[in-house]
């Protein structure tokens, strides 16, 4: 009997000349559709740090309009409770008091708003606050605005940046807020 051949069998093979393809693809679909999410934090301009052996510039007390927020998001303003909506108002009365009124500001130029808050203060709180004062101040800078015979204040700074001019309604109304640091627990 003759013996046959067993021929040389291979074995079987997954083609794998697409699997990087295939997994490029993959990578390049979840990169594409995943979305990740980015904390962001409160965009503000901090002043230099002062030299050690130079004094803070003296503020007089009328000039400072002080917001306190305490542990349960209640707000104090020059130590009287407050809603957080009486806010911008109250800070528009302070700065552009143009020392009418003893108990605010002497100028719109040396008016500064105070914010403190405690350390365990609720972040919404304290973000609230922040929001009114700056809204008090887009307010007071529209109506300047307005004084100058332009619609808003986007308006306004539209034509000083075609003219690169420079910023009269916040050369007269500084946007001063300060946020103070919580007491030691």
């Amino acid at each position: 009997m003759a013996l046959l051949k067993k021929k040389g069998r291979r074995e079987a093979e997954i083609p794998t000349s697409s699997m990087a393809d295939i997994a490029f693809l993959l990578l390049i679909f979840f990169l594409v559709t995943t979305t990740i999410d980015v904390d962001t934090g409160i965009g503000m301009v901090l002043p230099p740090k002062l030299e050690d052996d130079v004094e803070p510039p003296p503020i007089k007390e009328r000039n400072v309009l002080k917001i306190l927020v305490n542990e349960q998001g209640m707000v104090l303003v020059e130590d009287q409770p407050s809603a957080v909506q009486l806010i911008r108002q109250e800070v528009v009365t302070h700065v552009m008091n143009e020392g009418a009124d003893p108990r605010y500001a002497e100028a719109a130029t040396k008016a500064l708003v105070s914010i403190k808050t405690a350390r365990e203060t609720p972040y919404d709180a304290y973000v609230s606050v922040l929001d009114e004062v700056w809204m008090a101040y887009y307010e007071m800078w529209d109506n300047e605005a307005r004084k100058l015979g332009y619609p808003d204040y986007k308006a306004y700074l539209a034509v000083i940046d075609a003219n690169d001019s420079e910023n009269e309604i916040k050369d007269r109304i500084k946007a001063a807020i300060s946020i103070a640091e919580p007491d030691a627990a």
